[in-house]
């Protein structure tokens, strides 16, 4: 999942996250409740308006908070529970995010030291994107050697994963390592396509399209040829 603290916009609170917020819990066990809120993840993410991402991700806090509280000694809800809260952060960027980063990442290292392996090294996608878009210090904890020993982690476990490759990739844009990045997006965009996640791909895609334009750009300025789309 990507993060842009915004650090001149007013910071928005957490009291918007309230339990009456929260969904009636899914049907089924816990892999079917993961499924359906990463189908409400990739519908905040991909296909609610801007104005109403806010609430949409309130919402999943609040649904993520108590799947994890009811499988408090697995990993999966986590870290979910962590994607839900960094994503909102993005969303709504402000200082206030910066609390909500800061909780993921708690999160993230809790989940870590139950199961690492646990969603194909999603703990170190999710960490190694925190801290490459966090401000560092003295405003947060962003830390960029951190960021690409988490991703390149994650790219161990899961080395076809659209996730990993596509946030390697952005970090890698960030760093104005374009051919590095060009290499990362190309991955990214063969990666297998994952059954039970169409809307979550769809989106994705959409996202390695325009960053592979802007890196390919950035290319192009400086005379290189650069990947070919197969």
């Amino acid at each position: 999942m990507t993060l842009h603290v915004r650090q001149t916009t007013l910071a928005l609170t957490a009291a918007a996250m309230v339990w009456a917020a929260a969904p009636a819990p899914a049907a089924g066990g816990m892999d079917q409740q993961l499924l359906d809120i990463q189908h409400q993840w990739a519908r905040a993410m991909y296909q609610t308006p801007a104005s109403g991402q806010d609430a949409a991700f309130t919402r999943l806090d609040a649904a993520t908070e108590s799947l994890a509280r009811q499988y408090p000694g697995r990993a999966e809800p986590m870290i979910w529970e962590a994607i839900s809260r960094s994503s909102h952060a993005k969303a709504t960027g402000g200082l206030g995010a910066l609390g909500m980063a800061k909780a993921a990442r708690d999160l993230l290292l809790k989940a870590e030291r139950i199961d690492p392996k646990a969603l194909n090294g999603s703990v170190y996608t999710s960490l190694g994107a925190l801290y490459g878009k966090v401000p560092g210090w003295p405003v947060g904890f962003g830390d960029k050697d951190k960021a690409e020993r988490y991703l390149k982690q994650a790219l161990a476990m899961n080395p076809e994963g659209i996730d990993p490759n596509y946030l390697y990739g952005d970090f890698l844009f960030g760093q104005g390592r374009y051919a590095e990045a060009e290499g990362a997006l190309d991955r990214a965009m063969h990666a297998p396509k994952r059954p039970n996640r169409p809307l979550a791909d769809q989106g994705r895609r959409q996202e390695i399209r325009a960053l592979l334009s802007r890196v390919r750009a950035k290319l192009a300025a400086a005379g290189y040829g650069g990947v070919k789309e197969g």
